[in-house]
């Protein structure tokens, strides 16, 4: 179920880069709410106070009591901008909602089980989405999804649409969670090299008749967001 927290933020009469520098002088985060046909209001909330209400929960799927000069509203952490070297909170967007309407979120993907294709085939499990987004009612925002690949084995792979919760807004591009074969940059032995070729195909098989072992593609690096003023 979905996690609640509670935060306090005042509004900002004034906007603009300079009034946001001023609010973080003071400690302060600047802020903004809108959603619901509501003109966006910019607001502040006490940097300490919002580290660490935000420590240890996922702030996308966590639902926000947003008190406003006595006014509570219910909302979703839209985005946190951090400072590109410090871990400083430096902008963050609410969004309000109704409990009575769905609502668009992304939610962690968490793996469980270890896979056939790891356990008895040398094979290396490798997760390509790593969130996925839901419609939902606010009170049955969950904290995660979970997913059970004991069964995978190499060559096979799991899609988003075998996710077993309510609704799952479809991507935009096919997402999969496969198991691969092992690989390296030395050469293989021999036995390691006679159990690829029986299933070899594509360009792992030209790879392998050149002498290459096929190499995994890299990792995308973590973009830092700048700053966000106003």
């Amino acid at each position: 179920m979905a996690q609640f927290i509670s935060i306090t933020a005042s509004p900002r009469t004034t906007g603009g880069k300079g009034a946001a520098r001023q609010a973080r002088l003071k400690k302060k985060v600047p802020a903004v709410v809108y959603g619901h046909d509501r003109a966006s209001q910019s607001l502040e909330v006490d940097a300490q106070a919002l580290e660490q209400v935000l420590s240890g929960v996922e702030p996308s799927s966590t639902l926000v009591e947003l008190t406003v000069e006595g006014k509570k509203a219910r909302a979703l952490i839209r985005e946190i901008q951090r400072h590109p070297v410090r871990p400083d909170i430096i902008h963050i967007d609410f969004y309000e909602i109704k409990g009575d309407e769905k609502v668009r979120l992304k939610v962690p993907v968490h793996l469980t089980g270890t896979p056939d294709g790891v356990r008895n085939a040398g094979g290396v499990l490798d997760q390509v989405t790593r969130e996925v987004e839901i419609a939902v009612l606010p009170e049955h925002i969950p904290d995660r999804v979970e997913l059970d690949v004991t069964t995978l084995t190499i060559g096979h792979s799991v899609h988003v649409a075998d996710l077993t919760i309510a609704t799952v807004v479809p991507p935009r591009a096919e997402e999969v969670v496969a198991p691969a074969a092992e690989t390296g940059t030395e050469v293989a032995e021999p036995e390691l090299i006679r159990k690829v070729r029986e299933g070899e195909e594509g360009e792992e098989g030209e790879a392998e008749a050149e002498g290459k072992a096929p190499e995994a593609a890299p990792a995308k690096p973590e973009k830092s967001k700048g700053g966000k003023e106003g």
